[in-house]
């Protein structure tokens, strides 16, 4: 369990969202504002053409948490996230390997965030973009 104060918020009648929190309450002393990270291995120069959005998603998360460990976090201190993928109907496809990643990844730990759909990305067979915010004590 994460040792700052964090608190997710769910307004009275509303059911419990999947894969998500609505709003995070949280206290600590050290923001962590993670930049956005494309789904290619560390050591790739660009992500390898036919790659899938699964497959992306996993990289991608993983590099936020990878970010978030060298400045001395852990995936439970995440309290959002933004997410950008150019095509939504391959991103709800990919949903088992993306349920597994971020089971891999992030556990039952459920940041508030954000999923848009873009025009592209920065590498031109990037699929998915994700950012972070993280608190630390």
């Amino acid at each position: 369990m994460s040792d700052i104060d964090y608190r997710t918020v769910l307004p009275e009648g509303w059911p419990r969202p999947r894969g998500f929190s609505h709003a995070v309450v949280a206290r600590g002393n050290t923001q962590v504002r993670i930049a956005g990270q494309i789904g290619k291995l560390p050591t790739e120069a660009a992500i390898a053409a036919g790659t899938d959005a699964g497959t992306q998603w996993a990289r991608a998360l993983a590099n936020v948490v990878a970010v978030l460990a060298a400045a001395g976090g852990r995936p439970d201190q995440l309290i959002a996230l933004r997410a950008y993928v150019t095509d939504l109907g391959e991103f709800h496809a990919a949903g088992a390997a993306i349920g597994k990643a971020w089971a891999e990844t992030l556990g039952k730990h459920f940041p508030a965030m954000t999923l848009v759909q873009v025009s592209a990305l920065i590498d031109p067979a990037a699929k998915v973009e994700i950012e972070a915010d993280a608190l630390l004590p």
